[in-house]
């Protein structure tokens, strides 16, 4: 186990996520799909959480988060899911006619710690989803 550190704390805090989009719909491929992972991506470097492993199925987003203990997770889903919806939707204007009015993503997430499974289960569990 590999503890990571900020100023005055060592820490171990690590959180599989899972949240989908509204009626899951599955839009998240080409062009939309990089730049929702490009916006995740970012947000997740400006709060300092680092994406130990993630994947976009079409549907919906799996990540493996090391959160500082500065920030909830609550606060970093909440981060994540508001400015990708909003920036997707900015970018991509016909998805917004097309589908659904103001929200991309679905109410909601799915969370658990690494404590309940390892995380080589984890891991190897993202690694067969993204083979699909």
């Amino acid at each position: 186990m590999r503890y990571s550190s900020s100023a005055h704390t060592r820490f171990y805090h690590r959180y599989h996520v899972v949240w989908a989009t509204k009626y899951r719909y599955k839009v998240l491929h080409g062009a939309m799909r990089e730049r929702t992972r490009q916006i995740i991506i970012q947000t997740c470097e400006e709060l300092g959480v680092h994406i130990v492993k993630g994947v976009l199925a079409r549907d919906h987003v799996h990540m493996f988060l090391s959160i500082p203990p500065k920030l909830s997770l609550s606060d970093v889903m909440q981060r994540i899911k508001g400015r990708s919806s909003r920036r997707i939707q900015m970018e991509f204007p016909d998805l917004r006619k097309r589908y659904w009015g103001r929200r991309f993503w679905a109410r909601g997430y799915f969370s658990t710690t690494s404590r309940n499974v390892t995380d080589d289960v984890i891991r190897q569990y993202l690694e067969l989803h993204s083979s699909k």
